[in-house]
């Protein structure tokens, strides 16, 4: 077996100071790509989808519940499956209290093209509570890029897409897939997928949170059972 040499605590410090400074150029370089990211044109929606979930038929407004902004984690489930998938199960298990997106203006949900009566069991299994809609009567996932046709078949990827709502209408902001994935699933890395970001006054575009009303998010943030309506935008 491998492991790290063993080194005295002033080598460890001298080692570990070298490799901070490395970890903060890494650090500056993902701040510049969410602000570019953040800087992305958007698309309207002018399609009416069709989902099912625990109220039963919703639209795509409807996964807003009233706020800004949704951020929807295209499940791998496909509807001849009797589970979903594991690498997305690992996934959902490591998404944190949904309170602190709602209080800047985000909802969270999942959405795969197995039918909702599929899905509520596995839900119940997993003993998950966020939202979560099948799109088994619509082309949503197709869409999104996440059911695609090859050789004949419809194969699932995993993927995340971003929306925001400006009054009635709803943009797509933001869409990745696979690897892109990857370190993703806290609250703050979420937000830095989304066209308003983590609302911090520090983030460029400038304005682009106060614009649609949002506070400053770390000036906001409570203990998950301390937002109220209050701490929560009117949508």
């Amino acid at each position: 077996m491998s492991l790290p040499e063993i080194v005295s605590r002033a080598d460890w410090r001298a080692a570990r100071a070298e490799l901070l400074v490395k970890e903060k150029v890494v650090t500056r370089a993902k701040e510049a790509l969410n602000a570019e990211r953040r800087r992305l044109p958007m698309v309207g929606i002018d399609r009416e989808y069709a989902f099912e979930g625990g109220d039963g038929k919703a639209t795509l407004p409807d996964l807003f519940e009233g706020r800004r902004q949704l951020v929807v984690h295209h499940f791998m489930f496909a509807p001849e499956w009797d589970a979903g998938c594991r690498s997305c199960s690992g996934f959902l298990d490591q998404i944190g209290h949904l309170a602190h997106l709602k209080a800047r203006d985000t909802t969270f949900a999942a959405v795969s093209r197995a039918p909702y009566p599929k899905i509520l069991p596995f839900k119940a299994r997993m003993g998950w509570t966020l939202p979560w809609y099948s799109s088994y009567a619509d082309d949503f996932n197709e869409d999104f890029e996440v059911t695609l046709e090859r050789d004949g078949e419809l194969v699932e990827r995993p993927g995340l897409s971003c929306f925001l709502r400006d009054g009635d209408r709803v943009f797509h902001t933001y869409s990745t897939y696979g690897r892109g994935l990857d370190g993703i699933g806290s609250t703050t890395t979420l937000l830095d997928l989304t066209a308003l970001g983590r609302q911090e006054e520090w983030e460029e575009p400038e304005g682009r949170a106060s614009a649609f009303g949002a506070p400053a998010g770390s000036e906001r943030v409570r203990y998950h059972d301390e937002y109220d309506e209050y701490d929560e935008y009117d949508g």
